[in-house]
């Protein structure tokens, strides 16, 4: 998987221009419509990359831009589900601390110790999920997919999935490194994006792998419309 992940941005005809518009696009995020377009793209990503497919193209505005918010909504429901349990946390250590006591302080303070690291399970557990969820939406086409509990468990309980989202972070984090010295050179941006795609195609690669569904007819990730279903 690791040669794949490397090769897997250069696999089309377009990989110079599609290198220096999704850094362009990750330059520019801060105008909001290029995240969505960014987004978008990464949902191609990981649909062509499950189907075992070249790299996707970055090409149709349209149908990036709606594939891109729908990726964005389901980021934000798993984004509330990390936390909600550390807001429940703070909550309880603000009200241990509004006592005045020390028995109260005490109470309290151990309670919200647990909480917080329940949060933090819960954190490192959602996301865990999250590539399983974000792969399952694109190779489904709705939101819904991106909570089907049993697609979602039968990749994530499985080692070949692990190993994919391990791949992948690591991965992200390392070409990071290297780009982040060479951003003020711009040759770091279009690594950056480079990185992202490199990390997406592993997790979508470690879903696929997981459930079976590797190399199986698909969505076709050239479309230039988007899909009309939720």
């Amino acid at each position: 998987m690791l040669e794949d992940a490397l090769r897997y941005p250069l696999n089309n005809d377009d990989r110079l221009a599609t290198l220096v518009i999704g850094g362009l696009l990750l330059a520019f995020s801060f105008l909001i419509v290029p995240v969505f377009v960014l987004q978008g793209y990464l949902v191609r990503v990981l649909r062509s990359a499950a189907e075992g497919e070249e790299a996707a193209l970055l090409h149709g505005l349209g149908a990036l831009i709606v594939d891109g918010l729908k990726l964005i909504v389901v980021g934000l429901v798993y984004g509330f589900a990390i936390a909600v349990p550390f807001v429940v946390a703070t909550f309880v250590v603000g009200i241990g601390g509004a006592t005045g006591s020390e028995a109260g302080l005490a109470a309290f303070g151990i309670v919200g110790v647990l909480l917080f690291l329940v949060a933090t399970v819960v954190a490192i557990l959602v996301t865990y999920l999250l590539p399983a969820a974000l792969t399952n939406f694109a190779l489904e086409g709705r939101i819904g997919a991106a909570f089907d509990v049993s697609a979602i468990t039968e990749a994530t309980l499985s080692s070949k999935y692990l190993i994919g989202v391990l791949l992948g972070v690591v991965l992200n984090a390392v070409i990071g490194t290297v780009a982040g010295p060479l951003v003020f050179l711009l040759v770091g941006i279009p690594l950056l994006f480079y990185g992202q795609v490199v990390s997406y195609y592993c997790f979508a690669r470690g879903f696929a792998e997981a459930t079976g569904r590797s190399g199986r007819g698909g969505v076709d990730t050239a479309r230039t419309t988007p899909t009309d279903t939720l």
